[in-house]
Parts: C-alpha cells; structure tokens; sequence
C-alpha cells in the first residue's frame, strides 16, 4: 500500500468496492505540481529539505500578497458574489497576468500550484481542496492552522495541509458563507451551510470557539449507497437486506437509531428503494442527502435564520406543512424536537410506511428520547398516553452503529409489539455477534433470534405472493 492510502484490509468487501474510487483520487492527488516539484532531477539536484521548506514559504509569502491583492480587485469590480464562472475567469485572468508581467522567485511548477491554490481558495475552500476531491474522505475537521484531520474509512487522520494562521481560516469560512447568502461574524459566531455539492459545513469563530475558527465538513459520497453495496460492505447480510425490503413493501414504519456518523441516513436511503414508484413520498431534513430512484418525489429543507433573525422554517413547520401535500409515505432525515408528535399522529392515521432517524445508544435509548421529543411539543400528555401513541405508530427499531475498524453495521433490529402496563414491549429479530477480532478488523456475524414478527404474513403481499420463502413460518428466514 501506497503512501497516502487509507488503511483498508486488502481484499475486503470496503477495498473492491472503493479501490477504483481511491486510486483516481490518489493519481489525481499525486498528479498535482506540488507532488511533481522535482520531476526531471537526478537525486544529487533535487532540493533538500531546508530547501523545500524555504521555498514553501517563500510561496505562502507570495500567495498571501497575491491573494489580498486578488480580493481588493474583486472587491472594487464588486464581484465578490459573482457567479463561479465569471470568478474563475477573473480569477485566472489575474493570475496569468501576475505571473506574465512581475518577476517572481518561483520556477514553473511553483507557477502553476500558486495558480491552482489561488484559483481554489478564491472559490472557497481553499487549502481543503485536495481533501473534498478523494472520495474516500467522509468528514474535514479544521482545529487549528496547523490541525486539519479527515476520516477515511472511520479512522481520523492527521494531514499535512496547514493554513497560513487563523485569518486564513477565517477569511475561508467568510467566503463560504458569503457565496450561500449567510454571515459570520461576533453576533453569530456559528453558521450551518451546504455546499453546492451537498456537503454540510459547520463553522465557529470566537467568542463560541475561543482558540479560533473551527470547520467542520460532513461529506456525502459522489456514489450513492445502495442496498447491495451495504450488503457488501458488511453494513448488514443478505438475508436482512430481503426482510427490510418485505418489511418496507409491506408499509411498515420504521425507526433508524445510532450515533453521529453511524450510517443512518446511507441506510435509510438505501432502504428506500423497495417504495414502490406508485406512491408520493415526501422528505423532510435538515440538509438534502436522501437521492431517490421513485419519480414522484417531493424535497422539503428547513432553513435558519437569515442575517436578520427572520425566515427560519423548521422541521415541525415542514411536517405540519407536509401533511397538507397528500403524502403516501413521509421520510424524516432526523426527529430531533416537537416534530416528533406530528410524525406520530401521520403514521398513525393513513401515513403508514414512513420512516425516520434519531440520535440514540440502542433501540431502547431511542424509544426513550422520542417520549422526551413529543414532551418538547409543549402538549400536556402523560406518559401513558404517549407511549401508547409510540407502540401504535413504530413497527421496527433499527439500530445501526459504527464499529471500531470503521465499518457501519446493523447492530440490532428489533420488533415494537406494544405495551405491558405502559412498558413498551419490544422483541429481538436480527443481531450482530461479534466473535473475535482480526487485527483491526471485527469478525462476527449476523443472526437471527429464531423469532419471527407479527407481521410476517404481510410481507410480499403486495406482489400476491403472500409471504416469501424468506419468512417461512415452519422453517425461519432463509428457508
């Protein structure tokens, strides 16, 4: 394995599914003229390190002069929120006039990196560039000047590209949020942004982040996920892959739970493809991330407050919203509020099938933090009332969690059967047991509890086939 390479078992589901994506990545990468400085010298020309360190500085010098000087020109032709095309135009006008009329200490592949970091950093995210373009990078996290990490394959890594100082990042932070109508400054010190290809951006500044800007980018895959390829990655086996799509089929509600950056949305959306193109679905979520096969697709996001603390629509807004649209199925990125009564009351009352995510431990976790969302409606209801309208609404508990070498597994699927008193009662159908562990890699296996869901019988009977063989009741899945 090369130099640069995440950290993938050779030969694994996660290595032939993504080694084509990683090695464009990594050609493209190592074809930039940073990496190709000293082609054409024989070892005893090459630079050396004290070398290369001066002349990286000597560069950043230049850039930054450059770089100011670009803004000010931009500022006073009153482009700063010029379209992208007309920006690179002018930015790469600027630049090939710099570099064809002034005298500048550096050689040609210097020349053209300064071009293309310029160019880069102009359009917004600057130095982080080379990062968004490897697909194999799942999150950026900008610390500090000199601490940006990017999680490959689950495991945070420590890179080597380093902003100027603190300015640097700020001054990127201002141009992303600029270029998206937004603002950033001491009286709102964060900001959530989407980038133009759906990535989210979360930003700090002092006084919410004391040590300095802060960025963080979640980024959403150029390839979607589908079912088999979750299949394939291990995510969950075959024989649960055919469940949740009868399951789904069938117009069972379904709760996904897990942790930050667990897979839930990837699974949610891959789950997706057994809704039938018959019916109307609409999706509410904070940033788009759900990508669809079905044709009659309606796409509902919130938004936050404008510079001037008006015009935020939230989820709940959105759900009340939603109801009047003529819904078949409602898909909720993540309950996280007062939404999650309305959601209730809709699948409860014609909107069976739907589906949603929550920020939860375990399934049970999850029940328990949707009884605290429905209190923040601000309804008066006991608790009776409100685990009653829970057992009603949600079929199947899906739990999905991140393992410790990367890999995003169904840890648990469970079936809600109702309550006992006002206990929700809950019945184990699928686990993930892990046997032991390989290197860095855990080893286990999916299973099945040997007990079958009440509704086993609807599954498939919408193509009249009653149940599938999947589901024997005599023989147990896979029959």
């Amino acid at each position: 394995m090369s130099a640069g390479e995440p950290d993938v078992p050779p030969g694994s589901p996660r290595e032939r599914l993504y080694r084509p994506l990683m090695g464009q990545a990594l050609l493209r990468l190592r074809a930039q003229p940073q990496r190709h400085a000293t082609e054409g010298l024989s070892a005893s020309e090459a630079p050396s390190h004290g070398s290369a360190q001066r002349s990286r500085a000597d560069l950043l010098s230049i850039k930054a002069d450059l770089q100011a000087r670009l803004l000010d020109e931009l500022s006073a032709r009153g482009m700063l929120d010029a379209d992208e095309q007309a920006l690179m135009a002018f930015v790469q006008s600027f630049v090939a006039g710099v570099l064809g009329g002034e005298e500048l200490a550096l050689n040609q592949a210097e020349r053209a990196r300064l071009a293309d970091e310029l160019t880069a950093e102009t359009l917004g995210v600057g130095p982080l560039a080379p990062l968004l373009a490897d697909p194999a990078v799942t999150d950026v996290l900008v610390n500090a000047r000199d601490q940006v990490y990017v999680e490959r394959f689950g495991r945070l890594e420590l890179t080597d590209v380093q902003f100027r100082d603190a300015e640097h990042i700020m001054r990127i932070v201002e141009r992303i949020a600029a270029r998206l109508g937004r603002r950033i400054d001491v009286a709102s010190p964060m900001v959530d942004l989407r980038l133009p290809d759906g990535s989210r951006v979360n930003a700090t500044i002092p006084p919410a982040s004391p040590d300095g800007p802060t960025i963080s980018i979640r980024r959403f895959g150029r390839r979607r996920l589908r079912r088999k390829d979750l299949v394939q990655l291990g995510t969950m086996s075959a024989e649960m892959a055919d469940f949740f799509d009868g399951a789904v089929r069938a117009r069972k509600t379904l709760l996904i739970s897990g942790g930050t950056g667990a897979g839930k949305s990837t699974l949610l959306g891959a789950l997706c493809e057994a809704i039938p193109d018959t019916e109307r679905v609409i999706t509410i979520e904070d940033t788009l991330e759900l990508l669809l096969d079905q044709q009659h697709v309606v796409r509902l996001e919130t938004r936050p407050d404008n510079a001037d603390g008006r015009g935020r629509i939230t989820a709940l807004d959105l759900m009340i919203n939603t109801l009047r649209m003529r819904p078949d199925r409602i898909l909720l990125g993540e309950v996280r509020g007062g939404e999650a009564l309305v959601m209730l009351q809709a699948m409860n009352t014609g909107h069976d099938g739907s589906m949603c995510t929550i920020h939860a431990n375990s399934p049970r976790d999850a029940l328990a933090r949707l009884e605290t969302m429905i209190l923040m409606a601000g309804v008066d209801l006991p608790i009776a009332a409100i685990r009653q309208q829970v057992a009603s609404a949600i079929h199947l508990l899906v739990h999905v969690r991140r393992y410790e070498d990367g890999v995003r597994r169904v840890e648990s699927v469970a079936e809600l059967v109702g309550l006992e008193g006002t206990v929700p009662l809950t019945q184990e159908l699928y686990r993930f047991v892990r046997r032991r562990r390989d290197g860095r890699r855990v080893l286990g296996e999916f299973e099945w509890t040997g007990i079958v869901p009440r509704f086993s019988e609807e599954i498939g009977r919408h193509d009249g086939d009653g149940p599938p063989a999947t589901w024997s009741l005599e023989r147990g899945p896979g029959a």
